[in-house]
């Protein structure tokens, strides 16, 4: 197999944050290899396997609204990709706005899917989205 090059790096990046943005967990579990580990908080253990991954984005895909993700840097160190990183969602039950900043580190198998990410990445409400209106039961409605 030829040596992972960045091209290659920022197409996988791009196909992950289109599927986090779009919210499509089948498009983002594409990206993984069956067996593969997901770790997105340091201090909570690791998920492993495509079942426990894709419980985990069918919960995130559930609760937020207006999700936005971009890569700042993209570095290759063998058949790692390191993705330093900024996004933002709305969680759709308060209508609380959250940016994340952070560092991302894909290990990819020999077909350039990842087997192993860890993120390093603190998140914050930074306010309310006004296109959002909690109602009280854990909904919300458009204006």
């Amino acid at each position: 197999m030829a040596a992972l090059t960045h091209g290659d790096a920022q197409d996988l990046v791009e196909r992950i944050k289109r599927a986090w943005e779009q919210r499509d967990v089948d498009a983002l579990l594409d990206c993984f290899a069956d067996d593969a580990e997901l770790r997105p908080d340091p201090f909570l253990p690791s998920m492993v396997g495509e079942t426990d991954i894709r419980a985990w984005c069918n919960a995130v895909a559930a609760s937020t609204i207006h999700t936005e993700a971009d890569a700042e840097r993209i570095w290759l160190a063998g058949d790692t990709v390191l993705v330093a990183f900024h996004g933002a969602w709305t969680v759709r039950a308060s209508a609380d706005r959250t940016r994340i900043r952070g560092m991302l580190a894909l290990e990819l198998d020999d077909d350039r899917r990842v087997r192993r990410a860890r993120a390093w990445a603190p998140s914050r409400v930074v306010g309310t989205d006004s296109t959002l209106h909690p109602t009280g039961d854990g909904a919300v409605s458009n204006p």
